[in-house]
């Protein structure tokens, strides 16, 4: 079974995307299901349900969502295979763009849309800057100078990622992703893999449950803002 980490900010068409990667690879026979990872909710398993996918979903809830997907992949990767499918997808929003859910030697898929600003790609962090292969979403909705400018400022960030443009509604460009994700190695456990990029370090006490303000509720690893 092969595994794709795919990961973006809310709302910029990931789900699409798999759901357009996922009808390429079905002409192919390959058996494709997710695991999407969210904090609180969602109605995107309706699209899966409603596209005869496999869905598995998880909400992280209080804790940070990229310790809940650490937490679960080894898991979810053992989930794919007692589905017997030819390809695991899991798809979560780096909501904090300090992280990144992508795997070492695991195909890692950045989407981001046209929409989100010309200077988005610079704000991503680690999820674009690590990623294998970036997709870029609503592009047929601006300028031709204005995908050129997006697509620069990307390979700004991340010099050897393949960019492709991929249309979430029509499914144009789908078909170069799936050769992508046809070339992901096989895997059948995730044990002594690493993740590209560490997970945010901090643990105080309002990761606890803590809602005062102030120092004397400050407590564990915290960082200070220096005012001059």
């Amino acid at each position: 079974m092969k595994l794709i980490t795919v990961a973006g900010p809310p709302s910029s068409g990931k789900t699409s995307v798999i759901l357009q990667l996922a009808a390429c690879l079905k002409e192919k026979n390959m058996r494709l299901g997710a695991v999407k990872f969210d904090c609180l909710t969602s109605f995107d398993q309706i699209r899966y349900q409603e596209a005869g996918i496999p869905i598995q979903v998880g909400f992280s809830g209080k804790v940070c969502p990229d310790h809940f997907f650490i937490s679960n992949i080894e898991d979810a990767v053992a989930w794919g295979h007692r589905q017997e499918l030819d390809i695991l997808i899991t798809e979560s929003a780096g909501l904090c763009n300090r992280c990144s859910p992508h795997i070492s030697r695991i195909l890692a898929v950045c989407v981001i849309d046209n929409l989100s600003g010309i200077q988005t790609p610079r704000k991503i962090g680690p999820m674009l800057k690590l990623a294998d292969v970036v997709v870029i979403t609503k592009g047929d909705i601006v300028s031709q100078a204005e995908r050129e400018v997006f697509s620069f400022n990307v390979r700004q960030v991340n010099t050897r990622a393949n960019i492709l443009f991929v249309n979430g509604i029509t499914g144009q460009g789908a078909f170069m992703l799936s050769k992508h994700a046809l070339e992901a190695p096989d895997v059948t456990t995730l044990r002594d893999m690493r993740l590209r990029f560490t997970t945010p370090a901090s643990v105080c006490s309002y990761c606890t449950g803590e809602t005062r303000i102030g120092e004397d509720y400050q407590m564990g690893m915290l960082k200070k803002l220096e005012f001059r």
